[in-house]
């Protein structure tokens, strides 16, 4: 398949929640979710934050085979998923999952602590669908690890205070070099949509700005 074809398979249901239709019906940290969505196969938790586990709307999208992959944190409130830690690389429902780093370097809750610490254990994802590499970033700054990264498609937020800001996230898509960017972290209140905008012409390359579902 082709990194396009897909972006083009690629929902965006607003601030870091994505669905990725076909081959498996894959949901990324579902939240707030609206209206009749399809049964998930899969649904991948990055960290155990409010608005991005949310065990309501993951109740919302399983059935009786979805499985559900999140970081050891997030166990607590979903009992039934499969603990992954930074590094691990398991398949699931015939896709390739890898669990990467996720964390900042300067984004500070009060001084010294960050908002997402190394420590922590949150992930982002890594997946193999159909040969192409799409790359989950989760909630992080432009982190080493990411020199490390291959992928063809990389999902990574923009609006800054807890992420990235724009100018880190054009950084760090120099890094990854992916054949497509789609922004994420904007909206429900948490950055604009012209931070995505932004980023799409300072970086230069290719960027999917996907419209909310």
């Amino acid at each position: 398949m082709d990194p396009k074809e897909l972006v083009d398979r690629l929902h965006w249901l607003g601030h870091d929640s994505f669905r990725l239709d076909g081959p498996v019906v894959i949901y990324f940290d579902p939240w707030k979710l609206e209206g009749k969505l399809p049964q998930a196969d899969l649904v991948l938790i990055s960290h155990e934050h409010h608005d991005h586990c949310s065990p309501e709307d993951v109740e919302k999208v399983s059935g009786p085979g979805t499985a559900i992959v999140a970081n050891a944190g997030s166990k607590q409130k979903l009992p039934s998923a499969k603990a992954v830690e930074p590094g691990d690389r398991i398949t699931v429902k015939g896709i390739e999952v890898e669990a990467v780093r996720a964390y900042n370097i300067d984004k500070f809750r009060s001084p010294g602590v960050p908002f997402h610490p190394r420590d922590a254990g949150h992930v982002g994802y890594v997946i193999t669908v159909e040969g192409v590499r799409l790359y989950f970033a989760g909630d992080t700054d432009h982190i080493p690890e990411m020199a490390d990264i291959d992928c063809d498609v990389a999902l990574l937020p923009v609006s800054g205070k807890y992420v990235m800001t724009v100018e880190e996230a054009v950084d760090a898509a120099r890094t990854l070099s992916p054949d497509i960017v789609v922004p994420m972290h904007i909206g429900a209140g948490i950055g604009s949509p012209g931070e995505g905008e932004r980023f799409a012409q300072l970086y230069g390359g290719e960027t999917a700005l996907l419209t909310r579902e």
